[in-house]
């Protein structure tokens, strides 16, 4: 029996983007475990191809990551020996290290650990990939993939019997699209509160993962009023942490729905699957709406280039400077006075983008898998704005 453990250690948006090389590793292997930390367990948990989702907090991974304790590393150490696992992939960003997690895996016995490594990882990996230059972040762990099964050639084949028949591992999902388990969506879509429309709405998520990000409040409510004056019912999402500024953007704006909050990661899913379309700055619902197959307005911040962390797969408008002086730093909090790159996005170009992609998705396939077409839209799904 083969058991493969795949690591991703970010936050619930980089879970997903690893969705497909996840699928990849689980189409051959018996079993698949996948390690998140706290912030990416939503994701993680609904992923298809998981069979069991581990959660670690580590000292080198996330925003506020916590002491290095030398007993809660030996307790990481001893899950890792239970899980008796042949094969591990640690799949990181292209400013992180696989390398930390790849002595704990050695400390655990694990006998075949993969990751992309820039530095010179001894003898902790097994495959060291190097990542291509020109990747999307989807492209990129796929490529970590192919890798480890290029090297474990004559163990890696069909998936076994009853692995792709399971309702972890949907067949139709042989690809690279972002994917969710539909059984765990369709049953947060049960529970949605019931002021949620049917269909015929726009979201706006005001928030993201670290300031640098997201628009401002004042920003984004005037985007509201803007979609709502054109006759867009809006709702407005967020997560627990963002009800008061998603209710700084929603008070006010005509016929607005409020769900910040209300929602699980598959609730909030299950809303963005209703909707025309989703606006949204580079952070985690941009890759869940990906994930669902809705168009999404990406107010980029271009902190990290837009080539790799756009969504993937859907058809995409991006607005924002990509050229502003805050361009590639990374920077959790913006490092130019008046936030530039967003401040100069209008409401107008945000309902201009919100009109073209229901154009698109009305007269067009969804998905494009060949060359640019007419409409502008590219085979990962963006359109030029």
């Amino acid at each position: 029996m083969t058991r493969v453990l795949a690591v991703r250690l970010d936050s619930d948006g980089d879970v997903l983007l690893t969705g497909p090389a996840v699928r990849a590793l689980a189409a051959g292997a018996e079993a698949l475990d996948l390690l998140v930390s706290p912030a990416g367990r939503q994701a993680g948990e609904l992923l298809p191809g998981v069979d069991r989702v581990l959660v670690a907090d580590v000292p080198w991974s996330g925003y506020a990551p916590p002491p290095a304790d030398p007993a809660a590393l030996r307790d990481l150490v001893d899950v890792l020996a239970a899980g008796r696992y042949d094969r591990a992939v640690v799949f990181t960003s292209f400013h992180q290290s696989p390398l930390p997690m790849a002595l704990l895996l050695r400390m655990a016995g694990v006998p075949f650990v993969a990751g992309t490594s820039e530095d010179y990882p001894g003898s902790l990996l097994d495959v060291r990939h190097r990542r291509p230059d020109g990747l999307h972040e989807v492209e990129a762990a796929l490529d970590l993939a192919r890798a480890v099964e290029g090297e474990v050639e004559g163990e890696v084949g069909a998936a076994p019997a009853g692995r792709r028949g399971s309702p972890a591992l949907d067949p139709a999902l042989d690809d690279d699209r972002l994917a969710l388990r539909a059984d765990r969506v369709a049953a947060a879509a049960a529970a949605l509160p019931d002021e949620v429309p049917a269909g015929g709405f726009v979201v706006l998520h005001p928030g993201a993962s670290v300031p640098a990000r997201a628009p401002s409040p004042a920003h984004a409510r005037t985007i509201a009023l803007a979609l709502a004056e054109e006759g867009r019912t809006v709702v407005v999402t967020g997560g627990p942490g963002e009800r008061e500024l998603a209710r700084a953007v929603a008070t006010g704006v005509p016929g607005a729905v409020d769900l910040a909050g209300r929602t699980s990661l598959a609730g909030l899913a299950a809303v963005l699957a209703r909707a025309d379309a989703v606006v949204v700055g580079n952070t985690g619902p941009a890759h869940l709406a990906a994930a669902v197959g809705t168009p999404v307005v990406s107010l980029f911040s271009p902190v990290v280039p837009a080539d790799r962390w756009a969504p993937w797969g859907v058809p995409t408008v991006v607005l924002g400077d990509q050229g502003a002086p805050c361009a590639l730093t990374r920077a959790r909090t913006c490092p130019v006075e008046g936030h530039p790159c967003l401040t100069g996005v209008t409401p107008g170009q945000v309902v201009a983008a919100v009109d073209a992609l229901s154009l698109s998705a009305a007269g067009a396939p969804a998905r494009t898998t060949d060359h640019a077409d007419a409409s502008g839209a590219r085979p990962d799904g963006r359109v030029s704005a």
